[in-house]
């Protein structure tokens, strides 16, 4: 064992994730450690519970992609398991590792240990949270997430996570309470001024909900979902203008935003420019191939032309990919009316 990897592991067991951070990336340096993921996996480690989800996501591409890389890791934290067996934070590693290399359910124990021996730390309870949600438990996980805010107050990702649990549940006043004390922790977050936007939205807040996304955007201007949502706030308040306007925003930050297109395509058809939103449309279906949206809109478009058979075929289509319950009885509802389809 290396000068590094004992620093490191030394570090893991004191919870000084910073230290972490710092020996994994100097075990990374040395000609044995360029290529063993295990201080790949502790650089992973330290990334999450530093709350640098992104850098953690690229590292777990790196330490836990083939199964050799997986046996490699998994060896090590049995390894240190073993050795430190009454060490809260060994266990909280496991649970990490298994959790990341597709073993979920078995982290659950691991974690519970973690919180145990951890009484005062809100880490294993963040963390079980996300695999009851995983497991499609949410009150099991509201009831974890509201643990770690109850131990660490300030801890911004449970918080944030236990919003979008309660936003999920239909209990927007809990989440809109949420969102704002992550703002408060984290002002410059454009992720909880967009989920702030978005739950203001579903109470029907407009006019608060399309500042929030004005901050968010202020915040992080490349972000396309939230230029795509924000003209949706404006398409449903009449403002077809400033719709337009956000669609084309979205699709400035990612070309491949086919739902934008799609909107885009709805907008112009609105107008009667038949073939600019049949073209919209195709864009949008070399974006995402199961669009329900833009096979809607193709349809009508066939529809106004007179061409019942494509029109058919492409309600058919807007009917097999649409999740939306609503849309699918709007189309049916026509298509009856039409005496397109029988009873």
């Amino acid at each position: 064992m290396n000068t590094h990897q004992q620093q490191c592991e030394a570090a893991i067991v004191a919870g000084a994730w910073d230290n972490v951070y710092a020996e994994s990336m100097a075990w990374s340096r040395i000609p044995e450690g360029a290529k063993d993921p295990r201080p790949l996996f502790a650089r992973n480690v330290a990334y999450l519970l530093q709350g640098r989800f992104a850098d953690a996501w690229k590292a777990h591409a790196l330490c836990l992609e083939t199964q050799q890389d997986i046996a490699a890791v998994g060896s090590w934290v049995n390894d240190l398991l073993a050795r430190h067996v009454d060490c809260g934070y060994a266990h909280l590693i496991m649970g990490l590792f298994l959790a990341q290399s597709g073993q979920s359910d078995q982290s659950v124990r691991p974690y519970t240990d973690a919180a145990r021996l951890l009484p005062q730390s809100a880490y294993p309870h963040y963390f079980l949270a996300q695999i009851h949600e995983r497991a499609g438990h949410p009150e099991m996980a509201i009831k974890a997430y509201r643990e770690a805010v109850r131990l660490a107050p300030d801890y911004g990702p449970a918080r944030m996570n236990l919003g979008v649990a309660y936003q999920h549940q239909g209990r927007l006043e809990m989440a809109i309470k949420e969102y704002r004390e992550v703002i408060k922790l984290t002002p410059n977050d454009s992720a909880a001024h967009s989920n702030l936007a978005c739950a203001l939205a579903e109470q029907g807040k407009l006019e608060p909900a399309v500042q929030s996304y004005k901050t968010s955007l202020k915040l992080n201007p490349q972000d396309a979902e939230v230029h795509f949502a924000l003209g949706g706030l404006y398409e449903t308040r009449g403002r077809l203008d400033l719709a337009q306007k956000s669609y084309q925003d979205a699709l400035n930050a990612d070309p491949d935003f086919g739902a934008a297109h799609s909107a885009l395509g709805w907008l112009a058809l609105g107008k009667h420019q038949l073939q600019q939103a049949a073209d919209i449309f195709s864009r949008a279906l070399k974006c995402n191939e199961e669009d329900a949206s833009a096979y809607h809109g193709i349809a009508e478009i066939y529809a106004i032309r007179g061409k019942r058979q494509s029109a058919m075929e492409n309600y058919s289509k807007a009917l097999k990919y649409y999740r939306d319950p609503e849309k699918r009885n709007q189309i049916m509802n026509q298509l009856f009316q039409e005496g397109q389809v029988g009873d």
